[in-house]
């Protein structure tokens, strides 16, 4: 095996799942999203579509006079990246699952046994992809969080560069249960999250839902407004505890642009009285951090790194990460 080979990186989203194949020296050869598969608890489905992925990277990199060297997979929820299982993942259904270990079958069925498999969380990947795509910036120094709000909400720590590895329930944010209010007793992402936005706005998408509340529609703005202030909660705690800089918000609520930043920036800087209040920011890569980041740990897998944790921005420099 050779390190210009070409690297998938798929991501695990609970409505789509995101593939980019990229060649050794950066060029983005094909992109791909398919639907996840619904009613898949032991992810045999989700197998079998990484699979078929896999398959129709390795004929397109062969048609760029390439080969498919390394697969990086991504998935949400409470990872365990060291043992290849997803602990814990509410929106697929998931609960202690072989992931690593069910692809990998599915894959020497499909003819690409050979090829290496990188596994890891969706979150910490794409804080991977936007600290790498940020190179030598403020971003490599101090505290940074990258937080996507798609169909769910989690979080991921940078400390002076460095992607701080998960330690299992860590990131974690959306599954806190609200205690009072209007929303008592129900998690923070079943109000602050893109899925959360679309469901409550009866939209079939969070961005169909922005386009009511841009209408005027009352319970599109309601839901609207209600994600920003819970989102708001989440991130000032944050902030507080981990002393960030900047905040990275990412996932497809974050393409809705100043209809969400404007709000959210009053909303936290409302929250963080006497506290430094930090620059919010949407993620350059968009929702598709997570498959980025997956390109990233591919090649890393390539090249015979360590670990998530371990890469620093710029640590790659022969994959251009582009939106």
């Amino acid at each position: 095996m050779t390190t210009d080979g070409a690297a998938l990186g798929i991501d695990v989203g609970g409505t789509s799942i995101k593939a980019r194949l990229v060649a050794g020296d950066g060029r983005v050869l094909d992109e791909q999203r398919v639907p996840t598969p619904r009613d898949d608890p032991r992810a045999s489905a989700l197998a079998e579509v990484v699979a078929t992925l896999g398959q129709r990277a390795r004929t397109a990199a062969r048609q760029h006079g390439s080969d498919l060297g390394a697969i990086g997979l991504v998935v949400p929820g409470v990872v365990d990246e060291d043992a290849g299982r997803s602990v814990l993942s509410v929106n697929l259904g998931w609960r202690d699952v072989p992931v690593r270990a069910r692809v990998t079958e599915a894959l020497g069925v499909a003819g690409l046994d050979t090829v290496p498999l990188a596994f890891g969380h969706d979150v910490r990947a794409g804080a991977l992809a936007e600290v790498h795509a940020a190179g030598p910036t403020t971003l490599g120094r101090g505290t940074v969080a990258f937080v996507p709000v798609g169909t769910g909400l989690a979080s991921a720590l940078v400390v002076d560069g460095r992607v701080v590895p998960g330690g299992g329930w860590a990131g974690e944010i959306g599954q806190v249960r609200i205690r009072n209010g209007a929303h008592a007793g129900l998690r923070v992402e079943e109000i602050a999250s893109a899925g959360a936005v679309a469901r409550r706005s009866g939209a079939p998408s969070a961005h169909d839902a922005m386009l009511r509340v841009l209408d005027g529609d009352p319970v599109a703005r309601r839901a609207w407004d209600d994600c920003v202030e819970v989102l708001a909660d989440s991130l000032a705690w944050l902030t507080a505890v981990a002393g960030c800089h900047t905040l990275i918000v990412g996932g497809g609520l974050a393409q809705s642009g100043p209809l969400l930043f404007d709000p959210l920036r009053s909303a936290v800087a409302d929250r963080l009285t006497g506290v430094r209040v930090p620059e919010l920011v949407g993620a350059q890569h968009g929702d598709a951090a997570g498959a980025i980041g997956a390109v990233l740990l591919a090649r890393q897998q390539l090249v015979g790194s360590a670990r998530l944790g371990s890469v620093r921005a710029g640590w790659l420099p022969d994959v251009t990460v582009t939106a």
